[in-house]
């Protein structure tokens, strides 16, 4: 019996009712709108369609839009500075510097002066040292988008064996905390991973993260499992096509519940950046 695929488009938008819900009940009981600070330098065409759907996102949900742009020739201190601004400015609740930067900058430094209680990325040192320890703080959109997921479709996380395959910053790593802090047992596979088809073969819950096109096929997946594939992968076909880390043909045959790429995390990710938008309102004055 094949699986039933998640509709990551309709979870999302229900994500997106809920925080529209949320600002104008925030907005009528007297607060300040809350804003997000989309932070783009240079020119880059696919940074510059993610900046654009970000703030198209929040216009529809009411969340004021704070959003600079800077040549691709600003240096690493002019950058800081419009950090800076931001993090001194109430009427800004969040701030996301697009990545990856030009070229001679460093990003990482860069994120790492955005301010814990604005940091709607959730990728700041501090923010993943909160998640690390179980701190409450502000936590990665993407992974955040895969739990939302799993909640929306009944998936008992609490007891559950889950496998993640990749250990990236960015998703492997956070969801895999964000998991064990829902009392499952947790196991990352990485490119040393000894028998990966074995080690995800005992999931009830495995995770692709790894950017591998493919790469998880029918006899990596137990039975009945909930497969959420992170990957997305353009392959150079004419035309090209996008997919994920997961040959869905072969896994959806298996699983019990999985999501297609496109259409199943990808548009969660905005989603929960407009819910950390809102919640990151909360945590300031």
């Amino acid at each position: 019996m094949a699986a039933q695929i998640i509709d990551g488009k309709a979870v999302a938008r229900s994500v997106r009712e809920q925080v529209a819900r949320e600002v104008r009940a925030r907005v009528d009981r007297g607060g300040r709108t809350p804003g997000l600070a989309t932070i783009l330098v240079g020119d880059d065409p696919a940074s510059a369609i993610y900046v654009a759907n970000k703030r198209k996102a929040c216009a529809e949900v009411g969340i004021a839009d704070h959003h600079r742009h800077l040549p691709a020739t600003a240096g690493q201190d002019e950058i800081a500075a419009v950090i800076e601004q931001c993090n001194a400015d109430p009427e800004v609740s969040g701030i996301l510097l697009q990545l990856p930067v030009p070229e001679g900058l460093d990003g990482q430094a860069l994120t790492a002066l955005i301010r814990p209680e604005k940091d709607v990325d959730g990728l700041t040192q501090l923010s993943a040292g909160r998640l690390a320890q179980g701190v409450p703080g502000l936590r990665p959109c993407t992974p955040s988008g895969v739990i939302e997921l799993l909640d929306r479709h009944g998936v008992a996380i609490e007891g559950a064996e889950a496998v993640v395959v990749g250990r990236s910053d960015l998703v492997g790593k956070p969801v895999a905390f964000l998991l064990l802090q829902r009392n499952a047992t947790v196991t990352i596979c990485h490119s040393r991973t000894r028998d990966l088809a074995g080690v995800c073969a005992r999931a009830d819950i495995l995770i692709a993260a790894v950017g591998v096109p493919r790469l998880i096929g029918a006899e990596h997946i137990k039975p009945g499992a909930a497969v959420i594939d992170v990957g997305m992968n353009r392959l150079n076909t004419d035309p090209p096509t996008l997919c994920g880390d997961v040959d869905f043909d072969a896994a959806v045959e298996v699983a019990g519940l999985i999501t297609p790429v496109p259409g199943g995390v990808g548009p969660m990710t905005i989603a929960m950046l407009l819910r950390n938008t809102v919640s990151a309102a909360g945590l300031q004055p």
